[in-house]
């Protein structure tokens, strides 16, 4: 076998190819590789480190909501118990009222009915005293009498 000179040649120059590539190309090139995977690894790394913050912010935002919610369960059991109160009051009040009221009314019924008792009797006096007073300028026996009363009763009954 014979080594021909241009299969040396070639080998030489590949080999000196080699040697600038890894000298020239691949240190830059796995430089830049290295740096791309230094890279990504620090945004794999930020990104679990947002991820484990989102979840705590989360959790946070959970607990808040949670906390919102007794406030306003809170808040809303305050506005029933004070809507329960005022209506108790408001009704309280509006007896306490239609008591008077009632009160009232009753007290001028009363004035009502003696103002009416006055003055039936003092109508009742004067037409006595006119009755008594026909029957004395009248002589009359006891059924002219009776008639004469009865005519008077009925006078008063209608004016009454």
């Amino acid at each position: 076998m014979s080594i021909d000179g241009s299969i040396v040649f070639q080998i030489i120059a590949f080999g000196i190819l080699l040697w600038l590539l890894s000298k020239y190309a691949f240190g830059p090139l796995m430089s830049v590789m290295e740096k791309r995977k230094e890279h990504v690894l620090e945004e794999m790394r930020t990104a679990e480190t947002n991820r484990a913050e989102a979840d705590k912010l989360l959790k946070e935002q959970e607990a808040s909501m949670q906390q919102t919610r007794q406030e306003a369960y809170q808040i809303i059991e305050q506005a029933k118990q004070t809507s329960a109160r005022q209506a108790d009051e408001i009704v309280e009040d509006a007896k306490a009222t239609a008591a008077k009221l009632k009160e009232d009314a009753l007290k001028d019924i009363e004035n009502e009915k003696s103002k009416a008792a006055q003055t039936l009797r003092a109508q009742v006096g004067a037409m006595s005293i006119m009755i008594a007073s026909k029957i004395i300028e009248q002589k009359l026996d006891e059924k002219s009498q009776q008639q004469l009363v009865d005519k008077y009763l009925k006078e008063v009954g209608g004016k009454l």
